[in-house]
């Protein structure tokens, strides 16, 4: 009886660690699928951003000029004033970001540099800070929302953490 008791007693400790063992490697798991997701969403935000044409605000002033109207892109898929999507506006003088969404880009990009967008971002750039635009489609990346994509694209620049964003984007 006394080797029972005994045996008991030992398994106890050993029950005990596993109760304080399994919910550890567990939380250890989740958070290695997590961050491995995190991942995953930065990698495919920056490939869409790197299949992205980049441009000047110059440059885009000239193009959104010349494309009013019924002109189609260079690519001929879709009318440059109809793009759905996100834009990520680049400060490549203080190194931050602004990432929007729009229904129409083209004119939501305008906006901001014509000084009816995010105030910051204009007062940076009239007093010449350097900038590039990219225009990612919603179409053609993969995701269901325009609210998804943005918050993926704010969250991959740090454009909240860092730059203009004054939210984290908006929930679906």
């Amino acid at each position: 009886m006394a080797d029972i008791i005994i045996a008991l007693y030992d398994n106890q400790y050993i029950l005990i660690a596993l109760m304080i063992c399994i919910p550890l490697i567990l939380f250890i798991i989740s958070d290695i699928k997590t961050k491995k997701r995190k991942q995953m969403v930065v990698e495919k935000v920056k490939d869409l951003a790197n299949g992205a044409i980049e441009m000047t605000p110059q440059e885009f002033l000239t193009l959104r000029a010349e494309t009013r109207g019924n002109a189609y892109s260079g690519q001929g898929i879709m009318k440059l004033n109809e793009i759905t999507g996100i834009y990520i506006l680049f400060n490549k003088t203080k190194n931050k970001y602004y990432v929007g969404q729009a229904v129409k880009v083209m004119d939501r990009v305008n906006n901001h540099f014509t000084g009816k967008g995010n105030g910051d971002v204009y007062a940076d750039y009239k007093y010449g800070d350097e900038f590039t635009i990219k225009m990612i489609s919603l179409r053609d990346s993969g995701y269901n929302t325009l609210n998804a994509l943005e918050r993926n694209a704010i969250e991959t620049y740090g454009a909240y953490a860092n730059g203009y964003n004054k939210t984290r984007g908006n929930s679906d």
